[in-house]
């Protein structure tokens, strides 16, 4: 059987990086670092990790024994001591760590200093809990400062902490809450979300009655009076820390020792519970954050995502507060109170790094360029976008409305993998939809099933060809399902993405190899043909899936959101379907065209294909845990 899957985008433009740009950066030439790292990984990353605090020295950079990984081993470290101690002990503990700006635009901000004592002053109350190494801890709390605090007070003193997103519902909660057998949960009374009020108490009330093996539940409250505690279970977080001493020495730990669970169900069923330690993972986010967006004493970096989800994890806590940054922290969405939103906090903060995803942009995008318009972007420096691939249409649309002169950092990674693997840095040049080459040190390729490299073009399955130190170690309690990753195709990891990589070796990813359709004798990446949809002038979003057709194999049908301003018509629909004939081929043309109001996402952002298509099929649509509506 042919596994070779068609490309059929024909995106050619190249934008080179400013003077300015590329003189700032700290990767002068890709080109040249990247061989250095290839040809020595490991002095690479020693190199790398001696840039950060050990409490003792490794004496070897990697055990491998396939599929199994060791990174520093016999090193001692702590990610909490690196984030805080590192900082807090010079010039910078009065430097800015973290401001939040609550949805209703309430703002709180935190020295190094003083997240330095917050941290310390949690880490004493879990430990008065009689937590200890290796316990768990569930942290399920809207996006404020308590979560970050709580993070990490419990790497501080190697309690491995599951952050489940607030979003979530109690039986999701449960189950991850269950698998973890989390002795402590730390929550808040209530979230906020688009002006609503999210119970968030009552979820976690729901939740623990199936958890036996649950002792306290701290609950941060915001709003008066606060909600009734029913003790001695429930504790105040404000009571709770307002005792304890603020030193707390961090506990070294070995750097192979759990820093964190992480539930993911992605895409596909059953929640798997992602582990990830400390050595490694700290190493990895550390020289990721500071070279992919090129961070500087002086920047004020602001991702959008949320600490329930593993980019929150590494680019808003462990990343950046590893390099001294300053860190914008907004709670809300994107268009609340309207579409101007980040535009307005990018403005008001001189925010200098802005790191989003693919949803948002073409999100922002049905609203029209007069939004970014009304603001003064001109402290923006570097962009980033992650989560999916970036159709040229959004990537075009996002480097316009911010100025036209600030790289866009395409970058891709997993849950699973830590830390970006495969970015541009901002001195080298970008082509609109591709992630361009690995990050250093991280051998990446495009290849058949059998594991063999395929020609320029030819879309195949990304994979990952050694070990890097951000890796997974396993899943919890399963270490049979980590193993998949690395025996689906012999001796590679399998990332479960299709792509391609062109004559430059850039590459592009065509979306989940689950989400191919197979059209008459042609393997299709959903991908092409939904970018293909986005470059229409009506269209703010779009996702395609693959029916059963009778003589085809499989037909092709999408369902489109479309700008303010557009309505549904049947000569619209048309030209839609003329649409992806000129940019993809006969091919790649939908039999069928939606119009829909909304499409079903994670709450990361990630469009669910499948189910969209087990609603179409009329079949089981399985876990949707993740789910967001």
């Amino acid at each position: 059987m042919d596994d070779k899957i068609d490309t059929l985008v024909k995106e050619s433009r190249v934008i080179q990086p400013t003077a300015r740009t590329k003189a700032a950066a700290h990767i002068q030439d890709y080109d040249l670092a990247y061989k250095a790292s290839i040809a020595d990984p490991e002095g690479f990353w020693s190199t790398v990790a001696k840039e950060l605090e050990w409490f003792s020295p490794w004496n070897r950079v990697l055990e491998w024994n396939y599929p199994w990984a060791k990174w520093f081993v016999g090193a001692t470290c702590n990610i909490a001591y690196n984030c805080l101690d590192r900082h807090a002990n010079t010039w910078r503990r009065n430097k800015v760590a973290v401001m939040w700006v609550g949805e209703n635009d309430e703002e709180r901000i935190f020295t190094y200093g003083e997240l330095f004592r917050q941290v310390n002053r949690c880490a004493n109350a879990l430990k008065a809990l009689g937590l200890q190494k290796g316990d768990r801890v569930t942290i399920y709390l809207p996006k404020i400062p308590e979560q970050v605090i709580a993070m990490l007070a419990c790497a501080r003193i190697g309690v491995i902490h599951s952050v489940v997103y607030s979003g979530f519902s109690a039986p999701a909660l449960a189950s991850r809450i269950q698998d973890a057998e989390s002795r402590v949960i730390i929550t808040a009374d209530v979230g906020y979300d688009r002006g609503k009020t999210i119970h968030l108490k009552r979820v976690v009330d729901d939740a623990v009655r199936s958890c036996p093996s649950v002792e306290k539940v701290v609950v941060v409250r915001r709003e008066a009076p606060g909600i009734a505690l029913a003790a001695p279970k429930e504790i105040d977080w404000v009571e709770w820390l307002k005792e304890q001493n603020v030193v707390c020495p961090a506990e070294p730990l070995d750097s192979e020792t759990p820093l964190y669970i992480l539930y993911t169900s992605g895409t596909t069923g059953k929640p798997k519970g992602v582990v990830h330690v400390h050595g490694g993972y700290m190493v990895g986010t550390y020289i990721t954050t500071k070279y992919v967006f090129d961070l500087k004493e002086e920047d004020v970096y602001f991702c959008v995502a949320d600490p329930g989800w593993v980019t929150g994890h590494s680019y808003i806590v462990y990343g950046p507060l590893l390099n001294g940054a300053t860190i914008l922290m907004a709670e809300g969405k994107p268009d609340y109170p309207n579409p101007g939103r980040w535009w307005d906090l990018i403005e008001r903060y001189g925010v200098s790094i802005f790191y989003t995803t693919p949803t948002a942009i073409r999100l922002l995008m049905k609203y029209g360029e007069d939004w970014p318009k009304k603001y003064d972007l001109s402290t923006l420096r570097i962009l980033g976008s992650v989560g999916e691939p970036i159709n040229p249409e959004a990537w075009e649309w996002f480097h316009r409305v911010t100025g036209s002169d600030k790289p866009i950092m395409d970058t891709w990674w997993q849950t699973e993998t830590g830390s970006i693997l495969i970015t541009p840095l901002p001195s080298v040049p970008l082509k609109p939809g591709s992630a361009t080459r690995p990050f250093l040190g991280i051998e990446a390729d495009v290849v058949d099933k059998e594991g063999k490299s395929l020609p320029s073009n030819a879309g195949g399955f990304a994979v990952i060809k050694k070990p890097w130190p951000s890796m997974m170690r396993t899943i919890y309690k399963d270490p049979d399902r980590y193993k998949v990753y690395w025996n689906t195709i012999p001796n590679c990891y399998t990332a479960g993405d299709v792509c391609r990589k062109d004559h430059d070796g850039y590459m592009w990813f065509m979306g989940r190899a689950d989400d191919v359709i197979k059209v008459a004798g042609n393997r299709i990446g959903t991908a092409e043909v939904e970018s293909a949809l986005v470059s229409h002038e009506a269209v703010a979003e779009a996702a395609v899936i693959g029916k059963p057709h009778r003589t085809a194999g499989e037909a092709i049908k999408a369902f489109v959101i479309l700008k303010q301003g557009h309505q549904d018509s049947k000569a619209l629909v048309q030209s839609l379907k003329d649409q992806v004939l000129k940019e993809l081929g006969k091919i790649a043309v939908p039999q069928e065209i939606d119009i829909v109001s909304s499409l079903p996402k994670t709450r990361s952002g990630k469009i669910m294909r499948r189910v969209l298509k087990a609603k179409e099929l009329g079949q089981d649509v399985g876990d949707i845990s993740t789910l967001e509506d």
